[in-house]
């Protein structure tokens, strides 16, 4: 069913990225929903072959993200997320502004394993819990929680689905983001950190008597099975070794998350009946976001008609002439262009637009070598970019759900007057990282 091509399957592949962005930004419809049929149609109009269209699905990265959230749902039902966030509050004495400290760096440290979404799910709860027992405004909690989770899932491969594109298809391990990325996380970590003490330190001020209430929680009740734990301990610790040398020993990052997949549900269901065994595997298994992956699967799709009807090469073509041919000017340009457009739409399917644009402008910009300051470059404005606005990453929304729920309503304009300068901040470091790294 050829029924374009030329420039009216270039039209029609604009068209439909076009459609998606506008349906993502209106959540009328699931997004799993949109982008497997936007997919389908340009399938059947013939701007993407079936077969083009299964070879643009990346297998390798729904297989990371089908894993990881599956290890994560087991090891979370052992209660050491919130063991650990409880435990660090104690530490500072249940200080006030050391618990925003503490938090802020457990849920970064979380975010770099896990799922951003995931990981304020889990602390948001405790901070709110704390925060009420001391009688303290929870709002820079709040604020904190999302800020850390976008920085701190930017430090690794599997930290925010952004890496998780740009490591599949460029075929880089664990190993090279952690190695590139997660020193620029901690500066920007430490700077954040200076900026909520700077400006709220005087304000967060907790009685004796309340900070005993936090003194009395028992974080070793957080914890709901002991057995549970340690089998999860051992199966994160084995694929994450696994991630740093899955370079050397040939496997791809989607196999090792299938892998420990499978581990952790044996592990799991071990000596369990038959029957409910099968039961909690089943719950699992219906706990893992297949919307996510659907959405993942058809957005792979249009984008693979928008490469092979030619529009993205045309677009890499632009940028590298705007970049005027400089590796430098692409870094900055590409740094500055994500982090805007990250902030005010998904990241997911920008980021899933950009890879192939990208891969387009390597010839032209001397390969793949010398274009790797333009690839970090895409990571750090598209996960630093979605704190920007309260839209600008689904861990933000999440926790304004969560906020409102509580009483505690986070305001778009009102989180603006933080997240802008948060933003800034972190886009500002990220560009200096890169110049002193490739161009001093």
């Amino acid at each position: 069913m050829d029924f374009f091509s030329g420039l009216s399957s270039q039209s029609v592949a604009i068209g439909a990225m076009g459609l998606c962005y506008v349906l993502l930004f209106s959540e009328k419809l699931n997004r799993a929903v949109i982008t497997v049929m936007l997919g389908a149609v340009l399938a059947m109009l013939g701007v993407v072959s079936q077969k083009e269209a299964l070879a643009a699905i990346d297998f390798n990265t729904l297989s990371l993200l089908a894993g990881m959230m599956i290890i994560i749902n087991v090891a979370e039902r052992s209660g050491m997320f919130q063991y650990v966030a409880i435990w660090g509050a104690k530490k500072v004495r249940a200080n006030p502004l050391g618990i925003l400290m503490v938090l802020g760096a457990v849920t970064a440290v979380f975010s770099a394993f896990l799922d951003n979404v995931t990981t304020v799910l889990l602390i948001v709860p405790v901070s709110l819990q704390i925060t009420q027992k001391l009688e303290v405004n929870p709002y820079p909690y709040l604020l904190m929680n999302i800020f850390a989770s976008n920085i701190g899932g930017t430090a690794t491969l599997i930290g925010d689905p952004p890496n998780i594109l740009i490591g599949s298809a460029l075929g880089l391990s664990f190993t090279d983001f952690l190695f590139h990325l997660a020193p620029v996380v901690l500066v920007i970590m430490l700077c954040l950190a200076l900026m909520f003490a700077y400006f709220w330190g005087d304000s967060l001020k907790a009685s004796l008597a309340n900070r005993a209430l936090v003194m009395n929680i028992n974080e070793k009740d957080a914890i709901s099975d002991f057995s549970l734990l340690y089998k999860a301990l051992f199966v994160l610790f084995f694929v994450i070794g696994m991630f740093g040398v899955a370079e050397h020993i040939g496997l791809e990052n989607g196999f090792i998350a299938l892998l420990g997949a499978a581990v952790m549900l044996l592990l799991y269901t071990f000596h369990l009946p038959h029957k409910e065994g099968d039961d909690k595997v089943e719950d699992i298994l219906n706990k893992v976001d297949w919307t996510t992956i659907f959405f993942f699967a058809g957005l792979f799709v249009i984008v693979g008609a928008l490469e092979t009807s030619g529009v993205l090469h045309k677009v890499g073509a632009f940028l590298a002439k705007t970049a005027d041919g400089s590796i430098q000017k692409s870094v900055f340009l590409i740094l500055s262009v994500s982090a805007v457009f990250s902030a005010v739409v998904d990241n997911i399917p920008f980021v899933a637009t950009m890879i192939p644009t990208l891969k387009a402008m390597e010839e032209s910009l001397g390969g793949r070598e010398a274009m790797m300051p333009v690839w970090w470059a895409l990571s750090l404005g598209a996960c630093l970019g979605g704190n920007g606005t309260l839209i600008g990453a689904s861990a933000n929304v999440i926790v304004a759900g969560i906020a409102a729920r509580e009483g505690r309503a986070i305001s778009f304009v009102r989180f603006l007057i933080w997240s802008v300068p948060v933003t800034v901040m972190s886009v500002l470091i990220a560009g200096v990282f890169l110049y002193l790294e490739y161009f001093l």
